[in-house]
């Protein structure tokens, strides 16, 4: 396809763009969340794990000089300033500092050690994200430097391996800078980037990964996939060539097709991996499809992006940590019986790639993981074209920002995703005319909504219903998104079963077995003490909600059942230590007929979340 750009032209204009970084602050379960990970490793990696520790080489050291040090920034920076933690704070300073202060009269900057532009790609993400939060106006200079040194270097050293499938990350922040400055020559990068990258587009309009990979390219690469649908849209922008902008959505359509998991993720185990619900996910795959997500919500203004995000953010993300964010998985399974240092069927990983620690296999997630629960918190609204909000995706939080003259507040008291409503009340010092999408997700048949306690028509298009009036000081809006329990067709004629936009699965009793010393949190295996080879009935499926507590995401006390009639299946067993291929169904059990309660997904670490049916 010939790139049909024009860089003196700017860029198109997005129906939504993203709020300043701190508009949008995390309240209720989800603060809860942001705070675990302060008490957990977010908050003291760098205290006992040397590659981010303080002989980094992007703090000056002789260690690691490659991505681990950006890849932790880019949640702990966000995560303090979300909290306002001055400790967190405190930690970040001397790698900004240490960076801003790195900058040769070239432009470049970074470890001498290390010339690879993808570190660097991620180390202008914590960049921005400084800037934003603290006003640093260093940065903008500091990065219109470097980026002339890229512009005048990429011809004699063009982008590379992991840099190579992961350009869309570096033009992300040319377009920040643009967006600031205006400089035409950033135009002109950002062109070269995108050629210079992988031709994502020409990619999934042929879609040649149709089966489980055994042999590594950069393009079935699970991390670079998650990357990669963002960057035909950012292309879009630039090139205004519609074909790109379909190539988000068609990669996202293809690649679940083929390697879809009930959890919202595909398969990659380090490689695509097929639809198997016992082929692994790499947790660092999930939170870079999370932000992948939510700059699709930004750029296509389609709330399809808002549902994937949440399917993704409320089951594959908080499944693959411990609930005390002390440990994390490499590797998870939608079915998961145990989690031990034995062989499974991956497509490259080691045998310790689902324990549940420190390092499990590489340490990319290790580094990395922490951006998932502060980037989402810090994108749940957005500013819209027409002067208004957009709902992107719904957890408690507080909204703060301008619409003219007026300084408004949006207060959304909620405790979804566990439940079916969701409160907004407007707090505005004079009243103001601005419209609210509220994204109306794909599941929910019968949204209602009340303004003032009086019920407002519904109309959504293309996932978003907009409500346009003069809003007054502490209007309310309860919105209701009823949530019916839905049986999604898998393979084999197994179900995965959905109450809104959670994932419900048969929980295994868990029994954690120290693994491996690694002060102060350790590795652990986990250990089934319950049975798992489950067939379900459909019908009759009824829920039963119950306290939401401090950390929800636990198998201890969930905050929804789901009851369901269930048999065991004793033919379904184990194969090469993981739940065999799920028997086709329906299936005929002569075992005694049990009432059982299934879980959110994200509380069970041990877990069958496609689901064998009876026969009746």
């Amino acid at each position: 396809m010939k790139d049909k750009c024009d860089t003196t032209m700017a860029l198109l204009d997005t129906p939504f763009s993203e709020l300043p970084l701190g508009s949008v602050r995390p309240e209720g379960w989800l603060r809860d969340q942001l705070e675990i990970m302060a008490e957990g490793l977010t908050g003291h990696l760098d205290e006992f794990w040397p590659d981010v520790g303080p002989d980094s080489g992007w703090l000056g050291g002789s260690g690691d000089s490659w991505e681990r040090g950006p890849y932790y920034l880019d949640g702990l920076l966000p995560l303090a300033y979300l909290l306002e933690d001055e400790r967190l704070k405190a930690k970040v300073r001397p790698w900004i500092e240490w960076t801003l202060s790195s900058q040769q009269p070239s432009g470049q900057f970074g470890p001498a050690s290390n010339e690879d532009w993808w570190s660097r790609m991620i180390m202008l993400k914590v960049l921005t994200q400084h800037a934003e939060y603290t006003g640093d106006d260093r940065v903008i200079p500091f990065m219109t430097s470097y980026f002339r040194y890229q512009l005048s270097a990429l011809p004699a050293r063009p982008l590379e391996s992991w840099a190579k499938a992961r350009g869309g990350e570096n033009v992300l922040s040319v377009y920040w800078l643009y967006e600031r400055t205006r400089e035409p020559f950033l135009l002109e990068l950002a062109r070269l980037l995108h050629a210079q990258t992988i031709d994502w587009s020409g990619h999934y309009r042929h879609f040649p990964f149709l089966y489980r990979q055994t042999a590594f390219d950069h393009r079935a690469h699970v991390v670079n996939v998650a990357m990669s649908f963002k960057e035909p849209a950012l292309r879009y922008l630039l090139s205004k060539d519609e074909e790109h902008l379909a190539a988000a959505s068609l990669g996202i359509e293809r690649v679940m097709s083929y390697h879809g998991q009930v959890n919202g993720m595909f398969s990659g185990d380090e490689w695509l991996a097929g639809t198997h619900p016992s082929q692994g996910t790499e947790l660092c795959a999930v939170v870079e499809y999370m932000f992948t997500l939510e700059h699709l919500a930004r750029i296509t203004g389609d709330g399809k992006y808002g549902d994937f995000l949440e399917r993704a953010a409320y089951n594959a993300l908080p499944a693959a940590v411990s609930p005390d964010w002390k440990g994390h998985q490499y590797d998870q399974q939608a079915n998961q019986i145990m989690c031990t240092h034995a062989k499974r069927n991956w497509t490259e990983n080691g045998n310790d790639a689902n324990l549940f620690g420190i390092e499990p296999h590489f340490g990319c997630c290790t580094a990395n993981m922490h951006q998932g629960w502060p980037k989402l918190a810090a994108r749940l609204w957005m500013d819209t074209a027409d002067g208004g909000f957009a709902a992107v995706a719904y957890a408690p939080c507080r909204v703060v920002s301008t619409v003219g003259e007026s300084q408004v507040t949006l207060v959304v008291d909620t405790q979804y995703p566990f439940r079916e409503v969701v409160f907004i009340k407007v707090k505005t010092d004079r009243p103001s005319e601005f419209p609210l999408y509220l994204r109306i997700p794909a599941w929910c048949e019968e949204a209602g909504l009340e303004v003032n306690g009086r019920p407002h028509a519904l109309q959504a298009e293309r996932g978003y219903a907009r409500i346009a009036r003069v809003w007054h000081d502490e209007d309310a809006l309860t919105l209701r998104l009823p949530m019916k329990v839905v049986c999604e067709p898998r393979a084999n004629g197994t179900v995965g079963v959905l109450r809104g936009p959670l994932v419900f699965a048969v929980p295994i009793k868990e029994r954690w077995q120290k693994h491996r010393t690694y002060e102060p949190y350790h590795d652990w295996e986990v250990y089934p003490e319950s049975p798992w080879n489950y067939g379900i009935r459909t019908d009759g499926i009824t829920a039963r909600e119950g306290e939401i507590v401090r950390q929800p995401f636990s198998a201890e006390q969930p905050p929804v059942r789901l009851s369901v009639q269930a048999r065991r299946i004793p033919s379904w067993t184990m194969e090469m230590n993981s739940a065999g291929t799920p028997p086709a169904g329906p299936v005929a059990s002569e075992e005694p007929l049990e009432k059982i309660d299934l879980i959110p997904y994200g509380c069970a670490r041990l877990r069958i979340s496609e689901i064998p049916v009876l026969k009746n």
